[in-house]
């Protein structure tokens, strides 16, 4: 009897400047087989055309039927990059029972921005007693805010007690606009209104992002006749359904890093290292611990926002590949610095748009001096009209002129004011600036080959013109320059994974610690306290620049660096050996004596006994959890429920003050058939 072929995964990994594919099969050992893996660029104005070429190279060296396959999983550092940068569409926020001066508390009103607010009577206390609402605010707005913002963002005061004010007004936007709509109880059960209505404000922003990626990957994978399941990596590194992730994008920020997390462990076997994943955009730290990835209890902090979502244990830092690359200004010596903003590498443009780059190169290397903008350009990210919506006549005005081939910044800009409006465009994902990055370095010294080391080393010619305090270059040669960059950027990644593994042990200023001991460990700095640093554990390097920038790290860290063979689609590997996990919660509170209140999901309900409420509330999250379960994209879960209360003994009797109640179910995603 012939046996039954095992199924075949496929995983994919939409990164900030490569798609990353990989084809996996359960043959092949406890570990399974990586049958084929191929990366291509990612196309942000239609990512459908990174995906379908990532993936059809990936069919292609596999020689496999696409029908075989039963499973596809995607990881995304979409998410995570867009609240790097500042990135996403504009939203408004409707707070129900909140004053502005709540706006300033949890880095709501920073994140926000220019964005639109609306301020609401009415909300609920602490047992979910309801305050009088008065949405006529929202009603006289909502004409106004319909034609200018990409969707809503609500919260109310005590909603996780009491949804009925964020359904209420969630369904009036929706009746009246039909744009997508994020309420705060959706995402998060936890307290604390203004960090609440920041992870909501996050989300919204990110809906239309992950949409367009999950669509595209639904067309492509119909266009090839895949009919499986389609899976995404959430933050915490559990798999999810694209339907699921599409109305909680905000759960995917750490999505990729997750996946990674996932990947390193298979692939090396480590129960305890720290993984550090260095990508185009951002360099990703956490902990392995006993084979597991330390959680963040607190919520995920992504761009200096610190969320509700419950992810991995993950600092983020602008530091990659395509960081750009700056001269500190006023120092008579003064130091390279990277990041935290992504550009175009040059060595890209000029393999995607060739002279219209080079000429420009070359007509600043030919004037006499060098040019603040030297080696700058503006190019439109190519996404849909309907994103430009808001912009000020300055913005329009100057958006007019960026065009799908890049256009010098010392030919676009006029004055420090259109800088500024630039980086506005920028911020709202309208437009890349194309600059000379550590990819560009590493093309110049051949130590990466993948696009155009011609345009690079152009750009390394007008970076090494630069001029420090005394005015001299600061640089001879522009490989001098590019040695530089890239010992810049090793030296920068050893202080990242020493800064994690400080605050992991509970070290105050943990960046300023870590700049100074690798400062005067590394430079063996000639005082009477001679310092030295190690790690207690080895480092996971990751991402397909680890092997070059990671190779100078073990003396940095005290500890050795192990890169994986198939370290480059780490991510996309891990996306496919994952479980679904979801959780669903409720809270038991006693308004009065004798009432016991719970309030799980959308239902608010009273009951005259302690243990009928604890039955009802469990029975409650049991259900939640599962039906969020099979939504999430699996038919075999396993739930578990545990309950936390919170007692006083008052003159020897137990006095009940609040239980939490916390189902979570688990189990393989569902395959085709």
């Amino acid at each position: 009897m012939t046996a039954k072929p095992k199924p075949l995964f496929l995983g994919i990994d939409t990164g900030g400047t490569y798609t990353d594919a990989v084809l996996w099969s359960e043959a092949g050992g406890p570990q399974g087989k990586v049958l084929a893996k191929a990366k291509a660029l990612t196309t942000r104005h239609d990512l459908a055309v990174g995906i379908s070429g990532a993936v059809d190279a990936v069919l292609q060296k596999a020689g496999t039927d696409p029908a075989a396959i039963k499973l596809v999983s995607m990881s995304t550092t979409l998410a995570t990059n867009a609240l790097v940068e500042g990135q996403g569409g504009r939203v408004a926020l409707v707070m129900i029972g909140f004053s502005e001066g709540d706006l300033a508390r949890d880095g709501l009103k920073a994140a926000l921005g220019t964005d639109p607010v609306v301020f609401c009577p009415g909300g609920h206390d602490v047992h979910g007693n309801a305050a009088k609402l008065d949405l006529s605010g929202l009603e006289a707005a909502m004409p106004e805010l319909g034609a200018s913002v990409s969707g809503f963002a609500v919260c109310a005061y005590f909603a996780t007690r009491n949804p009925a004010h964020e359904i209420a007004a969630r369904d009036l936007i929706r009746e009246r606009t039909g744009l997508p709509v994020t309420a705060s109880h959706e995402l998060s059960a936890k307290l604390g209104g203004p960090r609440r209505a920041l992870t909501t404000l996050l989300n919204a922003r990110l809906i239309s992002m992950i949409d367009r990626l999950v669509a595209a990957t639904e067309g492509f994978l119909g266009q090839r006749g895949i009919a499986a399941p389609l899976m995404v990596v959430r933050g915490d590194g559990a798999l999810v359904s694209a339907a699921f992730a599409r109305q909680r994008p905000i759960e995917t920020i750490l999505s990729g890093p997750a996946a990674s997390l996932v990947g390193a462990r298979h692939m090396t076997g480590l129960d305890d290292a720290v993984v550090s994943d260095i990508g185009g955009t951002t360099t990703d730290v956490a902990v392995l611990d006993g084979g597991r990835p330390r959680l963040d209890p607190e919520g995920a902090t992504v761009g200096g926002f610190r969320t509700m979502v419950e992810a991995v244990a993950m600092r983020t830092f602008g530091l990659g590949g395509d960081s750009e690359v700056a001269l500190e200004d006023g120092a008579l010596n003064p130091r390279i610095l990277l990041g935290p903003r992504r550009l175009v590498p040059l060595a890209l443009a000029g393999m995607v748009h060739g002279e219209a780059v080079t000429s420009e190169l070359e007509r600043q290397l030919r004037a006499p001096n060098p040019g603040r903008m030297d080696g700058r350009f503006a190019v439109r990210t190519g996404v849909p009209e309907r994103l430009a919506a808001g912009l000020t006549g300055a913005e329009a005005k100057l958006y007019e002129l960026i065009g799908a081939v890049p256009l010098a910044l010392d030919r676009l800009l006029t004055s420090n004011a259109q800088n500024a409006t630039l980086n506005r465009l920028v911020a709202r994902g309208l437009v890349h600036i194309c600059g000379f990055t550590p990819s560009d370095a590493a093309h110049v010294l051949g130590k990466q080959a993948n696009w155009d080391a011609a345009t690079a080393r152009l750009g390394a010619e007008l970076f090494a013109r630069k001029r420090d305090g005394r005015g001299q270059f600061i640089a001879a040669t522009p490989e001098a320059l590019s040695e530089r960059v890239l010992l810049t950027l090793t030296r920068w990644s050893a202080e990242c994974i020493l800064e994690t593994a400080f605050a992991e042990d509970g070290l105050d200023g943990a960046a300023t610690v870590a700049h100074a001991l690798v400062q005067r460990a590394v430079d063996a700095h000639p005082g009477i306290a001679r310092l030295s640093v190690a790690l207690d554990r080895p480092v996971i390097g990751l991402g397909a620049s680890a092997p070059l920038h990671y190779a100078g790290l073990p003396p940095l860290v005290g500890n050795g660096c192990v890169v994986p063979e198939d370290t480059d689609v780490a991510n996309a590997l891990g996306a496919v050996v994952g479980q679904v996990r979801v959780s669903a919660e409720a809270r038991v509170s006693q308004p009065k004596e004798g009432l016991f209140r719970v309030a799980s999901g959308e239902n608010v309900r009273d009951f005259l006994s302690e243990a009928a409420a604890i039955e009802a509330a469990q029975t409650d999250v049991r259900a939640i959890a599962a039906g969020r379960a099979k939504d999430a994209g699996t038919d075999s879960a396993e739930i578990e429920v545990a309950s936390e209360f919170r007692v006083s003994t008052v003159e020897g009797q137990r006095m009940f003050i609040e239980a939490h109640v916390v189902a979570v179910a688990s189990g393989r995603p569902r395959i085709a058939v």
